[in-house]
């Protein structure tokens, strides 16, 4: 029986991390069990806990707000070619620009709190979802539509009876990585826009020079991210167990 191959490769980058920070002997690297003694500091005190909640609040307000207005205007973007002519030059550059050169706005118009950095949030994460739910729907197979059609469906019974079932598996992986995007918006809002949460946490750190801090807190914000993940992906299990195990690419 092989070993299952997530802790295996956990162990295999943990034992890694501790023999290089050893070997290195830098400030700037420090070993795993260094890291680990100051991340059990950081959670008895108190400090890391009250910062996480903040964060998560601000992910999830953030994320919730991705999902909907992706799904909504990729969905919108996907069916409508007049919706997608207005809207997708606009949806690509904002996909391509540099987030945080809408820092300053944000904290101009909302101030030093948590809507700035929901907006952060927002921007990082909303835009590859509508990419991702658009081009899903658009690669729905005609014939599908074609036959509801034939039986007298109308346009809402299409979309949520053949095309938004037809199109989840992708558009469940547009929210994948929005997840991922959003928890990367969350940790840099609170760092240049409001000092809260884990951001505040990095950059108190950072100012002490304290490298097993930081590295305390990017575990922190890895388990985060891999957590939100983990949940997006059970979710696109229960909505798509009907999609058989070698279309997933299952072995």
């Amino acid at each position: 029986m092989r070993p299952p191959a997530a802790p295996l490769a956990l162990a295999v980058g943990a034992g890694a991390w501790e023999l290089t920070g050893r070997l290195a002997d830098a400030s700037f690297f420090p070993p795993l069990s260094t890291v680990a003694a100051r991340l059990s500091e950081l959670t008895a005190d108190g400090e890391l806990l009250g910062s996480l909640g903040d964060s998560l609040v601000n992910l999830a307000l953030g994320f919730a707000l991705s999902l909907i207005g992706g799904l909504v205007t990729g969905v919108a973007m996907g069916r409508f070619r007049g919706v997608e002519a207005a809207l997708d030059v606009y949806v690509n550059a904002l996909l391509t620009a540099p987030t945080l050169v809408f820092a300053p706005v944000f904290f101009s118009l909302l101030g030093a709190g948590r809507a700035s950095v929901v907006a952060v949030v927002v921007t990082y994460a909303m835009f590859v979802i509508i990419v991702n739910t658009a081009a899903a729907v658009r690669a729905v197979p005609a014939h599908l539509v074609e036959m509801a059609r034939s039986y007298g469906a109308g346009e809402w019974q299409v979309l949520v009876r053949v095309v938004l079932p037809a199109a989840a598996p992708l558009i469940m992986a547009g929210v994948r990585l929005g997840v991922g995007r959003a928890v990367t918006g969350m940790v840099n809002g609170e760092m240049f826009i409001a000092v809260v949460g884990l951001g505040h946490v990095v950059t108190e750190a950072g100012g002490r020079f304290d490298s097993a801090g930081v590295l305390a807190v990017l575990v922190v914000v890895i388990a985060v991210a891999l957590g939100a993940i983990a949940l997006v992906g059970a979710v696109d299990r229960r909505l798509n167990r009907w999609v058989p195990d070698t279309a997933r690419g299952a072995r």
